[in-house]
């Protein structure tokens, strides 16, 4: 099994590209947001996940391997395989999505390709309650900033609450309280949580 491979980008594709390593060039399915990454002649390290099934022989290769994890754990998801995989991740980073399933925010997910609502609302239900994948190495493949950030004010939480409720989608909100919170520190009210929260979202 292949876990990792460091080559020159040889061809870049639509939602795949070939990888020289040592003069083999690896054909490699990846979303759009690793293709967007690369450039041809480009020298990278991809991180792999073999795909097989039914006969079906497929490398995936991905920017990071918190993206690859996170590949992983969504098609734990009933309903979800590969392409659907890669189309949340496309749409939303592994932090993002993490923070979309805490805020059960729907929305955020179906915005993915080929994602409906029912399947959005089962993978929001089933990671909510689920800690981060674990990386090969053991390591938990999800950044702390989110967490972190929301742990710097007490309010923030409920900021992010109050704009959702207004109409902006989860992850767009946390991001934006984020900022508001690192900016007013932990004394922050909630109301200037908010108010710098929607100055931050309507930039």
């Amino acid at each position: 099994m292949i876990g990792k491979l460091k080559g020159v980008v040889d061809t870049i594709g639509n939602g795949e590209l070939i990888l020289d390593v040592g003069g083999v060039g690896y054909l490699l399915a990846a979303g759009a947001r690793t293709l967007r990454s690369l450039s041809h002649g480009q020298a990278v390290e991809l991180f792999v996940e073999t795909y097989v099934r039914q006969g079906v022989f497929k490398l995936f290769g991905f920017a990071s391997e918190e993206e690859r994890a996170w590949f992983m754990r969504l098609q734990e998801v009933q309903g979800v395989g590969a392409k659907s995989a890669l189309s949340v991740l496309d749409v939303l980073a592994p932090a993002d999505l993490m923070q979309a399933a805490l805020l059960e925010d729907k929305a955020a997910v179906a915005r993915a390709n080929g994602v409906g609502p029912k399947v959005a609302a089962r993978i929001v239900a089933e990671l909510k309650d689920k800690p981060a994948p674990l990386g090969r190495g053991g390591g938990f493949m999800t950044t702390s900033a989110p967490v972190a950030a929301l742990a710097g004010s007490a309010l923030a939480p409920d900021a992010i609450s109050a704009l959702v409720n207004l109409g902006f989608a989860g992850s767009d909100a946390a991001a934006a309280v984020r900022v508001a919170a690192n900016q007013l520190g932990e004394t922050a009210s909630l109301d200037e949580l908010i108010r710098l929260g929607l100055k931050e979202l309507n930039r």
